[in-house]
């Protein structure tokens, strides 16, 4: 069974839907599309997707138009489900969770620092609690981790690293630690597994024709459990793909 999964923060479903959404998919063709920063409340995406082909379960945030996740499928999952069980990480949507019969599936927006940092704690206890909970759900299946990490795990991954490191949210050797102990704990970052010294990004500010220029950052990723990162047969970015600040990323899985 080979799979196709792919991830895209839209940036706001609602507004990406005004940019041919629908033909987007219907030319990526996924087999599974997870989608972070929503921004949409569930019955709102559930206007968006209600017409799409796909089974779909949405977590929106109780902040409304804020952060939030989806997952479109086309074949049910055996069990959706939201957060990770922690209260104080569980009111802004942010993780989705699809329980297959080979893997589980875990789509993931995770918090940004913000500017100047004033999250950075914050973010640092999300790391470490959001991984115990991959591990807590490994010990019954391997997992597929996609989203927006709101990292930049290397230099090569961003375009201005030495400008950037410490001083910009998603480029802290916080942020950075918090990936290692992903890849330390198992994990395998599939693009760079697949294309070790590949420069590509996955978002663009909106500012200053960063787009136009490449000048980027590789933010969203597919990370899978060690036991079946030789079941991934490809890894990908969709730089062409527009309608966001961020292009979609994603996988080739065959078990």
């Amino acid at each position: 069974m080979n799979l196709k999964i792919i991830s895209w923060n839209v940036n706001g479903i609602r507004a990406i839907h005004k940019k041919g959404f629908d033909q987007i998919v219907k030319d990526l063709a996924p087999d599974v599309l997870c989608l972070q920063e929503t921004k949409a409340q569930d019955d709102q995406v559930r206007e968006v997707l209600f017409d799409s082909g796909y089974d779909f379960t949405s977590n929106s945030a109780i902040r409304k138009g804020y952060s939030g996740t989806a997952i479109m499928s086309k074949s049910n999952p055996i069990n959706t489900t939201p957060d990770i069980g922690i209260e104080n990480h569980d009111n802004e949507g942010r993780v989705l969770t699809a329980e297959y019969e080979h893997f589980y599936l875990v789509n993931v927006y995770v918090p940004n620092s913000g500017s100047e940092l004033v999250r950075i704690d914050y973010r640092k206890q999300w790391d470490i609690d959001f991984l115990r909970y991959l591990k807590d759900l490994e010990k019954n299946k391997p997992v597929v981790l996609c989203g927006d990490l709101n990292v930049a795990h290397q230099p090569m991954d961003l375009s201005n690293p030495k400008n950037n490191y410490n001083k910009t949210a998603g480029y802290t050797q916080v942020e950075i630690d918090g990936f290692n102990n992903l890849l330390d704990a198992g994990f395998v970052d599939t693009f760079r597994a697949k294309y070790p010294t590949k420069v590509a990004y996955s978002w663009w500010s909106y500012r200053f024709s960063a787009r136009a220029r490449n000048i980027g950052w590789r933010i969203d990723y597919f990370m899978v459990s060690n036991s079946i990162a030789d079941k991934v047969t490809d890894a990908f970015i969709l730089p062409k793909v527009m309608g966001s600040d961020h292009c979609p990323v994603g996988v080739n899985i065959n078990f």
